[in-house]
């Protein structure tokens, strides 16, 4: 079965050679023109902060204060999906169908998209949101990509709460009625919970609470990247 799933969606991503996403990138970034090996490392110096949290815990607020605050370049793997499927490509079309159903994208797919944003940045701070969503992702992105995060930011927030954002903000997403907010919180708890108490064993989780109002979580926020300024 796992071949099955994985050989056309490799199949479309040489077929595409994901040109919808290159535009993309291209306008929050300067484009190289040209594709790079997955065996292609990072340069030392840069700085690599995961932001993780359930769907509806405000991680996509907090970056957006953090690049104006702090100047890092942010990478939502979520919204560069979005991207090609709003291309209407074949390879589009099957991202719908994994978002439409509440499961996670494969890696394969994940850490191509991530690792042209980060060769065609001209920042060296780096905020990814949402990644790694599962094991699969943060082993590909140690192994293929040869990374590894300073710190890890956790927004933490309870289900009833996410819930309770998601149903309000109803933005005519695919993604956001009951029964798929419901599948995804559980695919949180299943796959992403698990990469969380990774990092915490290792020292590198800063949780701040998420439930907080936005300024509040933002000045916890704050007291995270003051740590990692004096840590560099």
């Amino acid at each position: 079965m796992r071949w099955q799933l994985w050989n056309p969606l490799q199949q479309i991503m040489q077929q595409n050679n994901f040109r919808p996403l290159t535009r993309l990138i291209s306008s929050v970034s300067s484009s190289t023109g040209h594709m790079y090996e997955s065996s292609q490392k990072f340069p030392n110096e840069r700085r690599i902060v995961y932001v993780l949290g359930g769907p509806g815990s405000g991680k996509g607020t907090q970056c957006s204060k953090i690049v104006q605050h702090f100047g890092f370049c942010h990478l939502n793997v979520g919204d560069l999906l979005q991207a090609e499927v709003e291309s209407g490509s074949e390879y589009g079309k099957m991202i719908q169908d994994f978002k439409k159903e509440g499961k996670l994208v494969p890696s394969d797919v994940v850490v191509k998209v991530l690792q042209q944003a980060m060769q065609r940045s001209e920042n060296e701070k780096f905020l990814i949101d949402g990644f790694p969503r599962n094991e699969e992702n943060r082993v590909s992105a140690e192994n293929v990509l040869k990374i590894e995060p300073d710190l890890v930011l956790f927004l933490d927030c309870s289900e009833e709460e996410m819930t309770r954002r998601h149903l309000k903000r109803n933005q005519g997403r695919v993604d956001d009625n009951i029964d798929t907010i419901k599948n995804r919180l559980k695919v949180y708890s299943e796959y992403t919970l698990p990469v969380i108490d990774y990092y915490r064993a290792k020292g590198r989780l800063r949780k701040v609470d998420g439930e907080k109002s936005i300024d509040e979580v933002f000045e916890e926020v704050k007291g995270v990247y003051t740590e990692l300024d004096k840590s560099k």
